[in-house]
């Protein structure tokens, strides 16, 4: 083989892996979606709270709504209500998968990353736990207010480094997850 028949080869192989790069880089990083529930009254949680603040209108007219009197009270009792969640509750995702965040629940909920999971900025809501420094001061951090996510809106987590990573609801808690990046 010559020189010139070489040096081609060379080029087209080159040329075939640089193209294999590229629609690499073309193709889109994959998606890992966490939903938010809840099973907000609205009766009880819009005297409480304000008009409109839960818009569970699927649930709650065939009876499956917790009232805001009871989501205190089983918080206090150290049984937080099970039907406000985080699903999956925990998640194992390549580096460079998003993490999109959907409520479908009724009302609002932070999806907030943390050190370590402990309490929210509602005492009453805490189940005895310290709030954790990243929620302390609620919607009055800035940090804490980009990480909420309204009643059927979505949120985009991009850009997690490998390694594992601890989200939680500030106004809820115990809604939780674990992310694992490999």
């Amino acid at each position: 083989m010559n020189q010139s028949m070489l040096k081609i080869g060379l080029v087209v192989c080159s040329l075939v892996f640089a193209g294999a790069g590229a629609m690499e880089l073309d193709r889109p990083n994959p998606v890992a979606q966490v939903v938010a529930l809840d099973e907000c009254d609205p009766t009880t949680f819009n005297a409480a709270v304000g008009p409109d603040f839960c818009k569970n209108v699927a649930l709650a007219p065939l009876g499956y709504a917790t009232t805001f009197q009871n989501l205190f009270a089983e918080a206090a009792a150290g049984k937080p209500d099970p039907n406000w969640d985080f699903e999956p509750d925990t998640l194992s995702v390549r580096e460079g998968t998003t993490v999109s965040v959907v409520d479908q629940g009724g009302e609002p909920h932070t999806f907030t990353e943390v050190k370590q999971f402990g309490g929210g900025f509602i005492p009453g809501l805490n189940n005895g736990e310290a709030p954790v420094p990243e929620c302390a001061a609620g919607f009055s951090d800035v940090a804490v207010a980009r990480t909420r996510i309204l009643q059927g809106s979505t949120s985009l987590v991009t850009g997690l480094p490998k390694g594992t990573h601890y989200f939680q609801c500030c106004i809820h808690p115990w809604m939780r997850v674990k992310v694992e990046v490999k």
